[in-house]
C-alpha cells in the first residue's frame, strides 16, 4: 500500500463518517442498537484510529515520537481498515444472495 493510496483511502472513509454522522443527526434515535449504528460507530472507530496514526506520523517527523508507536499505529489502522472492507465485502455478498432469492 503506497502512502498516497494510503490517504486516499483514510480520506474515503473520513468522508463516509461525516455523511453517517449528518445521516444521524437528522434521524431520530431509537433505544434499540440497529446495524446502521453499529456500522457508523465502526467506521468512526475506524477514523480515530487513522487520526491517531496521521498524528503518530506528524510527530515523528517532527522528532518528537517513537518509530516503534508510529508503526504499531499505522498497522492498527491498517487492520481496521482491511476489516471494514471485509464486512464491506460480506454484507455485499449477502446483499446478492437475497437478491438473488427466487420470490
Amino acid at each position: 500500500m503506497t502512502p498516497s493510496s494510503a490517504a486516499s483511502a483514510y480520506a474515503s472513509i473520513a468522508r463516509l463518517a461525516n455523511q453517517a454522522q449528518s445521516t444521524a443527526a437528522a434521524e431520530p434515535t431509537s433505544g434499540t442498537g440497529d446495524f446502521g449504528g453499529m456500522v457508523r460507530e465502526a467506521v468512526g472507530s475506524l477514523v480515530e484510529t487513522g487520526r491517531a496514526a496521521e498524528k503518530g506520523a506528524v510527530a515523528l517527523a517532527e522528532g518528537k515520537a517513537d518509530m516503534v508507536n508510529v508503526v504499531t499505529a499505522m498497522a492498527e489502522t491498517e487492520i481496521a481498515l482491511e476489516t471494514m472492507v471485509s464486512i464491506r465485502d460480506r454484507v455485499i455478498a449477502a446483499y446478492e444472495e437475497i437478491m438473488r432469492m427466487p420470490i
